[in-house]
């Protein structure tokens, strides 16, 4: 239970942390937003804001913003369907109830023959208990009841996704994933400050293990390595790269104050089944303020560069299922660091939301990175392209993520068991 509560608390985080950032940009460049929803599914609470709706669903697993013009308002209107009116004192539609439970005793009952909210702003519908329709003129500023009774607003045309200003439809689109961006680094930021410092690469040692084959060589904290069986060292990593390559082995250590010591690193096999070599000496720590915050930027560009290298090798020794990870990968990583301690939960926070963001800057149709790719050829043709083109990429790509989605999910499955 513990872990499924965590594993629902940093999804969620995830989630709400990237569609925040489409949330605020569009805000700031005057889209209009309809609904920023926690959650997937069921209704389950709902506040109106002055323009915008907060939403909480039943399913946890998700979340989305609804920015005006990116659905079809014609879609609410079907022919014969019942709805219920009501009006405002210049005898305009303010308010439209398609929820079969609404109180109609306030609002006049109609059939929908037909009926436009993005332009004309006009319904066409047959009043109950008359033959004949009329035609009613919509409030550009309407409230919409849904049919679950979640409740949204009308927006006007100037205000709709399209009709915002190219630069702003692309900062829009790429606002989630460097938002997930964002919500990394300062969680590695925050682990850097908990631990009280962060692991320096200097060739300095920080200390050495008892009863190691460093200590028994007369290593001691504070001691500079300069070179390894002669071959020069700069570094705590090039240290470990070198002592790895002899498990067992004589190895000839010089360091800074002209002392040479030999050591005989202690062999461990690896789940690859490589057998490495090591001497129980330890990095130094940085306590620095400046260190800290430098962490969390190259724990980030150390994720994104790994996630880099995987794709790129994709085209070289082709596409591997092993290499994604689903929501069953997410909760097995979840079950495996809850009983660890905060800062282990925070680190997996951290890692997923840097993959989230470079995964949805991926160039794909229906991802953020698909959507910004559109901005980019609108951007070179000088015009977009045309709506149906438009959906029909992204229905391609919306299907392609699903069957992928899917095939994730059953391989994540098939490893968990």
């Amino acid at each position: 239970m513990k872990a499924i509560i965590i594993f629902i608390l940093i999804f969620g985080i995830l989630v709400i942390f990237h569609e925040f950032g489409h949330f605020i940009m569009a805000k700031r460049a005057g889209i209009f937003v309809r609904e920023f929803s926690i959650g997937m599914g069921p209704l389950l609470f709902h506040y109106e804001g002055d323009e915008t709706t907060y939403s909480l669903r039943l399913l946890p697993l998700g979340g989305y913003v609804r920015m005006a013009g990116l659905e079809d308002n014609g879609e609410y209107f079907t022919p014969g369907q019942p709805i219920v009116v009501g009006f405002n004192e210049a005898n305009e539609i303010d308010r439209l109830s398609f929820d079969e439970d609404e109180d109609i005793t306030d609002g006049l009952p109609v059939e929908v023959v037909e009926g436009d909210m993005d332009q004309a702003f006009i319904l066409k519908a047959i009043p109950y208990g008359e033959k004949e329709p009329v035609i009613y003129k919509i409030s550009r500023h309407a409230t919409i009841i849904e049919e679950d009774g979640n409740v949204v607003r009308v927006s006007p045309p100037e205000r709709q996704f399209q009709s915002a200003k190219l630069s702003d439809r692309l900062l829009t689109n790429l606002a989630g994933p460097v938002q997930n961006f964002i919500l990394g680094i300062l969680a590695f930021i925050l682990i850097a400050f908990m631990q009280g410092g962060v692991p320096s690469n200097s060739n300095v040692l920080g200390g050495v293990q008892e009863n190691s084959p460093a200590q028994m060589a007369g290593l001691h904290a504070g001691d500079q390595i300069i070179a390894v069986n002669q071959k020069s060292v700069a570094n705590f990593s090039e240290i470990q790269q070198e002592i790895q390559k002899y498990p067992n082995k004589q190895v000839s250590i010089k360091l800074a104050d002209k002392r040479q010591l030999h050591v005989k690193p202690e062999p461990q096999k690896l789940s690859n089944g490589e057998t490495i070599g090591l001497i129980g000496a330890q990095q130094t720590v940085d306590h620095g303020v400046w260190s800290k915050i430098k962490y969390g930027f190259t724990q980030a560009w150390m994720i994104i560069t790994g996630v880099i290298g995987v794709i790129a090798s994709m085209f070289k020794t082709g596409f591997d299922i092993n290499d994604f990870g689903g929501p069953v990968y997410m909760y097995q990583a979840t079950t495996q660091v809850a009983d660890i301690g905060f800062t282990a939960i925070l680190s997996l926070l951290a890692y997923l939301s840097i993959n989230l963001g470079m995964v949805n800057l991926l160039p794909v149709p229906a991802l953020d990175g698909g959507k910004v790719l559109l901005n980019l050829i609108e951007s070179v043709r000088g015009k977009p392209l045309s709506p149906k083109t438009e959906g029909m990429i992204n229905l391609a790509g919306a299907i392609g993520i699903l069957i992928l989605f899917v095939a994730v999910t059953w391989n994540d499955i098939m490893r968990f068991f």
